[in-house]
């Protein structure tokens, strides 16, 4: 019993520092709203907008993300320069007045497809900001042997809200319309103004206090700094891939639910409950993880693509949504194995760029695969949306290990220190990658 409470106590470290314990409940509350809103955005578009065209949430998606590519990696270097916690503060007060405007349009039946298309590509300026940022924020709010607890927590946060997020998503569409799901979503985005503004700027650890200079090349800096990690490069290279053309559930369950088995807006909200169930385990186990390691990270991606593939073959809406556990558990590892990794073992001062670079990385091949996916949807099959992304997971993480074990003999953890590197287990000292 007292093991089991030390297990229990080790999952929620993070929660005994008063300003994670702030962010980490209130953000709960607008991740809550946020998935309510993909929900209901999906069903706008899919449903009310279009009457089920495959291409048309893909659109959206991608207009969402396309400022990733433009506005992440300056936005990454506004993140090492300026208070993290007053910008996250106005990122998070744009996210809820655009979704009370599409709301408000929505319940006043004036909204038209483009308008959608609009308000996405806004609401991805302002998130280009705001992930970086937010990212970054997590390592002032815990010490540094804390950061791969409190990133688990941060996924474990998003993945409860996403376990019943969708669900009441598709009661409140099926109840009172869409507009209003907009309307709750822009509402709960004062929950995490309010953390941030108790939080006591005293107890934010000395990352903050360290800030990269404002001159000329910050971004380019960036771009040097992975050139040298190979390390780094290969989670980059394996994100691309696997976010390209595997994360798409939003769009693939959504296809799955009123394409394949002809479901409602009920049950389209519950597949993604399914998918949650298992996120929710995987960061849930990953904030029990103290260092996380290359070996899991490709050991995640295998298993992904292993399970997406299997989920594209099942005959029933239940067996689909089972196997989406275990597709949302092999997600789950990989994303916070990966964003841990490259917090640790990034100095401090450069933290903010190399996680936006990695954001860039991570979400701005998504307007590209989105726009794969619907295409193969509406012309190939609706299975093989997700048949594709499960291809490319497989040979990405069955390549990126055979290239491991050729050069480093793989068995990979992270020493925490900085300056960081990366040690390789079984390996003489000047074998380690920088």
């Amino acid at each position: 019993m007292t093991r089991i409470f030390a297990q229990i106590k080790a999952t929620f470290v993070s929660l005994h520092y008063f300003n994670y314990r702030m962010w980490f409940f209130c953000a709960l509350v607008s991740n809550l709203g946020t998935w309510i809103q993909r929900v209901a955005q999906d069903w706008l578009v899919l449903r009310v907008l279009t009457h089920g065209n495959g291409v048309a949430p893909a659109v959206v998606t991608a207009l969402q993300f396309i400022p990733v590519i433009a506005l992440t990696p300056y936005a990454g270097s506004l993140a090492d320069r300026m208070n993290r916690r007053k910008l996250l503060m106005l990122t998070q007060a744009g996210q809820g007045v655009l979704a009370l405007a599409l709301g408000v349009m929505t319940l006043t039946g004036q909204v038209r497809l483009w308008h959608v298309f609009i308000f996405a590509f806004l609401l991805g300026c302002v998130t280009a900001i705001d992930g970086p940022v937010r990212q970054t924020f997590v390592g002032e709010m815990v010490p540094p042997d804390t950061l791969p607890n409190a990133v688990g927590l941060n996924s474990a946060s998003f993945n409860s809200s996403r376990l019943i997020g969708p669900a009441i998503g598709g009661l409140l569409i099926k109840a009172v319309g869409t507009g209003w799901a907009f309307v709750i979503n822009g509402g709960s985005f004062a929950a995490t103004i309010i953390g941030l503004m108790l939080m006591q700027p005293a107890l934010l650890y000395a990352v903050s206090k360290k800030h990269a200079p404002k001159e000329k090349g910050q971004v380019r800096a960036a771009f040097e700094y992975v050139k040298g990690r190979r390390d780094l490069q290969m989670i980059f290279l394996v994100m691309a891939v696997i976010s390209c053309l595997g994360f798409n559930a939003q769009l693939t369950n959504s296809l799955m639910a009123t394409k394949v088995f002809d479901k409602d807006a009920a049950q389209f909200g519950l597949l993604s409950s399914f998918f949650a169930i298992g996120a929710l385990a995987g960061a849930l186990l990953a904030a029990r993880r103290k260092r996380p390691r290359l070996r899991l990270i490709l050991t995640a991606a295998f298993g992904f693509g292993l399970f997406s593939g299997i989920s594209a073959l099942m005959p029933t809406y239940a067996t689909f949504g089972i196997a989406g556990i275990f597709v949302g558990l092999c997600t789950l590892t990989l994303m916070t194995g990966a964003n841990a990794t490259i917090q640790i073992s990034t100095a401090p001062h450069m933290r903010g760029r190399v996680i936006a670079l990695y954001l860039l990385v991570f979400q701005g091949v998504t307007p590209i695969g989105s726009l794969i996916i619907g295409f193969i949807s509406q012309h190939i099959s609706t299975r093989w949306s997700i048949g594709v992304g499960s291809i490319a997971a497989l040979l990405v993480s069955i390549g990126a290990l055979l290239w491991a074990r050729r050069n480093w003999h793989v068995g990979v953890r992270l020493d925490q220190v900085f300056p960081p590197h990366v040690i390789v287990e079984d390996l003489p000292i000047n074998h380690q990658v920088r």
